[in-house]
């Protein structure tokens, strides 16, 4: 193993650049290899990070991961993944990513991975979870010199370094193709208004303000499969709702998040895609699962977001619960439709073989029971509360 040689899990933003010469400078290696991990950001970004990478680091890696990032949204689908409203698509990825990081510094022979994640984030734990199960050290140059995206900004032009970020716009953006999330300048301040600008997938464009559409989602054993009767790879349909449902303004999420590390935090999040998507497959699994399934999956789906929040995907509890959401799902099979209009998306109709649905009980105008059986039941719901209230009396 060779001490001199560092692997930097690289973006191609403002934080990872400027982590290259801080690691030769201030920690003195003499290589450090730059490693950009595709899970379905623009294209463009990549080719960005490539171009930089390339230009300040020894060598670069772009890797593929966005067919395992898929396989892990499905699961994530399964479990309406969602941790106080955000729809978890930055700390779902992290594992992911880290995973193919350690793949590349096995094949370095490098023992030391570096990442660009602040002291006061969740990314940070995210990632050293991952690189610490397989025993490499672990550089945060951004925790360890306690830097400032104000001091990174003159560093990065004083080392003569171009970065997408000016000090009127210190944002830092983390996209994939789940999500978007804008954060940092005057966006940590709760009681600031974040102005139209920062948002590129979620805005309710001329052709559809004042239309609606209905479109229809197929799954099979909790997986989508279709969108209005097409079968897609994952990849296509959740590329197909990003677009489609963000021209409605859907999936917008601006909320005070509690972090890890328990401080609360302003975050801003896009993410038309999932929004349509957990709120149809929610609406399958009602139509499909009993009562007591679908209350004990709320107090599973709860365990497993905060496991994936906290990026403990490695743990044993996490392998059980989705060993139990796994069986919820052999039902889940049918189709939603749902109605996108200005902002919203309602269910409009489902419909599943395993539905536990039947007319003939609910209609008022159909008979499958007798309704005079009900008064049995009827004499004794509630009676507790009833002799409570006569001896309050």
């Amino acid at each position: 193993m060779v001490m001199s040689k560092v692997v930097l899990s690289y973006s191609g933003g403002l934080d990872t650049t400027v982590c290259i010469p801080l690691l030769r400078e201030k920690y003195g290696f003499e290589e450090v290899i730059t490693v950009t991990v595709d899970i379905g950001q623009p294209r463009s970004d990549i080719e960005l990070a490539e171009k930089r990478g390339k230009k300040y680091a020894d060598r670069h890696y772009t890797v593929d991961a966005r067919e395992d990032y898929v396989k892990a949204l499905f699961q994530l689908i399964k479990a309406n993944g969602n941790y106080e409203g955000y729809v978890l698509g930055t700390a779902l990825a992290r594992p992911v990513i880290a995973e193919k990081i350690v793949d590349i510094a096995r094949k370095e022979n490098a023992e030391v991975i570096a990442h660009g994640c602040t002291g006061k984030g969740n990314d940070q734990l995210r990632f050293e979870n991952v690189f610490r199960q397989y025993g490499f050290k672990v550089i945060a140059p951004m925790r360890e010199m306690n830097l400032t995206r104000e001091w990174e900004i003159d560093y990065a032009q004083k080392h003569g370094i171009e970065v997408p970020v000016t000090k009127e716009k210190p944002y830092s953006i983390d996209e994939n193709l789940w999500s978007r999330s804008i954060e940092g300048g005057r966006l940590e301040d709760p009681s600031y208004i974040p102005p139209e600008d920062v948002f590129e997938w979620t805005s309710i464009s001329d052709e559809v303000s004042d239309g609606q559409e209905i479109v229809e989602i197929g799954f099979e054993k909790g997986v989508p499969v279709s969108l209005n009767g097409e079968e897609l790879d994952g990849l296509e349909l959740i590329d197909r709702l990003n677009r489609l449902a963000g021209k409605y303004g859907i999936g917008r999420t601006d909320m005070i998040e509690d972090r890890v590390l328990g401080f609360k935090a302003r975050e801003n999040y896009e993410h038309p895609a999932a929004t349509v998507l957990i709120t149809a497959h929610r609406d399958l699994e009602r139509l499909v699962l009993s009562r007591r399934e679908l209350k004990f999956k709320k107090f599973v789906e709860e365990e497993w977001a905060e496991l994936v929040y906290y990026g403990l995907t490695n743990d044993p509890l996490f392998d059980s619960l989705n060993a139990f959401i796994d069986k919820t799902q052999e039902r889940v099979t049918g189709w939603v439709k749902l109605r996108l209009l200005k902002g919203s998306v309602m269910p409009v109709a489902r419909d599943s073989p395993y539905s536990l649905y039947r007319e003939e009980l609910v209609s008022f105008d159909k008979f499958g029971i007798d309704q005079k059986y009900a008064e049995g039941f009827s004499v004794f719901h509630g009676i507790q509360g009833r002799i409570y209230r006569m001896l309050k009396k």
